[in-house]
């Protein structure tokens, strides 16, 4: 069977697990937990300027790690361009061609035009910033030259099997992570409150703030904006998860599923990662016949599960069933409060291995090993010390130390993720 068909009875063919890398480190997580791709941004022509992002010797080194490990990298051009926007992109294409990348994201037509005078032999895949929400609009981007359409947030199911059945280029989906205010992420909130723009890569998240009313011939006093009586954080939505989806999403012959998170922690990027990997291998091995019903298929429960531990704002299906109303906002804050969070990365292995500090960590700590796929393991920390082999009673963000454990620590893998649960916090 094609990547673009989805027969019944026929084991489809699984998508490319598409992963977010705001730096380096990010990549490699994300890397080490399963992604088939990654997308990032460079120092310009990115929508994602604070996230870090890649200075040309990161970025071949990045294309370089990744290739080794058998995972494409792509590379987001995907801002909205002005005239002076456009000086330098030949250059910048020209390079990008040298590190040997696998592909361009880019919504502006005009830097698309430029691209395939430019680096012609480089495929391009078109942002959801473009808002591909029709497949008359999806036959349009594929005769200019875009190979795969990452198609607009706002479409069901029905929309999405609709457009394949009459395109032949690749389709790409988001499945998971933040969702803007604003059709397709085209937001005009941040230009209006901050200056800081963001269809140039420079989003304030004013989507995510509380706002209050004052009264004209009242100065100074505040009056909070309430909806239902629930709450101020009237424009924030909850994350998007697709998990308990991607049976029907890979039956309908999507050919990538993409997450959201460049700005997000390597913790939130690993423990999605791992996942939909896991979800995905668990679909691939399934026989024939489960594909006869997709809809009957269910996603394992530790799968479910784990997604909630690795959340910042609570989950919502956004349109994929039907339109959204007002339960998948979360009014109360800017984020859902957390039951987990993680402690070290393994630097390297072995039963006492070397590991990085992320959060203060103290002797007598249960901690979790975050494997490869959904498996975890539990551990008590019975002494720290350092590189120097000096005892260490509390560990603080930064430091390397050697963690001694019970039982010991044997399984843990270089770069993989140690977490704790939040005392008092609900899993």
């Amino acid at each position: 069977m094609s990547k673009n068909e989805s027969h019944k009875g026929v084991i489809p063919v699984i998508p490319e697990l598409l992963a977010p890398a705001g730096n380096y480190e990010k990549l490699v997580t994300a890397v080490h937990y399963g992604a088939d791709a990654i997308y990032l941004g460079g120092k310009k022509f990115s929508l994602r300027a604070k996230a870090g992002n890649f200075s040309e010797q990161a970025m071949r080194a990045g294309v370089k790690y990744g290739h080794a490990h058998g995972v494409k990298i792509y590379v987001t051009v995907n801002i909205i361009a002005h005239n002076s926007d456009l000086t330098g992109l030949e250059e910048y294409f020209l390079e990008l061609q040298d590190m040997g990348v696998d592909g361009l994201i880019i919504s502006d037509p005009g830097i698309l035009s430029i691209a395939h005078t430019t680096v012609p032999e480089l495929p391009v895949h078109l942002s959801t910033q473009a808002n591909v929400t029709n497949h008359a609009s999806a036959d349009f981007w594929l005769k200019h030259g875009a190979m795969r359409l990452n198609l607009a947030r706002e479409l069901s199911l029905k929309e999405i099997r609709q457009i394949r059945v009459r395109v032949k280029g690749e389709l790409e989906v988001f499945v998971h992570g933040a969702i803007c205010i604003s059709y397709s992420g085209r937001c005009m909130l941040s230009n209006y409150m901050t200056g800081r723009d963001a269809n140039q890569g420079n989003c304030s998240h004013p989507c995510r703030y509380s706002y209050s009313l004052i009264e004209e011939k009242r100065p100074g006093e505040y009056f909070p904006i309430e909806e239902d009586e629930r709450g101020t954080y009237i424009f924030n939505s909850k994350d998007l998860c697709l998990l308990e989806m991607l049976p029907q999403l890979v039956a309908a012959g999507v050919d990538s599923l993409k997450i959201e998170g460049r700005m997000k922690s390597i913790f939130y990027v690993g423990g999605v990662v791992r996942v939909y990997r896991a979800a995905l291998d668990y679909l691939r091995d399934l026989p024939a016949q489960a594909w006869e019903d997709p809809e009957s298929i269910c996603i394992p429960e530790e799968c479910v599960h784990e997604i909630l531990r690795t959340g910042t704002r609570s989950t919502t299906e956004n349109f994929i069933k039907e339109r959204p109303g007002s339960s998948e906002m979360i009014y109360t804050s800017s984020r859902a409060v957390q039951a987990y969070e993680p402690v070290a990365v393994i630097r390297t292995a072995g039963a006492v291995p070397l590991v990085e500090i992320r959060n203060t960590l103290f002797d007598g700590t249960v901690i979790e090993y975050m494997s490869r796929g959904v498996g975890v393991a539990e551990f008590e920390i019975t002494a720290m010390t350092d590189e120097e082999g000096g005892r260490v009673e509390k560990a603080n963000p930064g430091n390397r130390l050697f963690l001694k454990t019970v039982p010991d620590l044997a399984v843990g893998e270089v770069n993989g993720i140690l977490r704790r649960k939040k005392a008092g916090k609900k899993v």
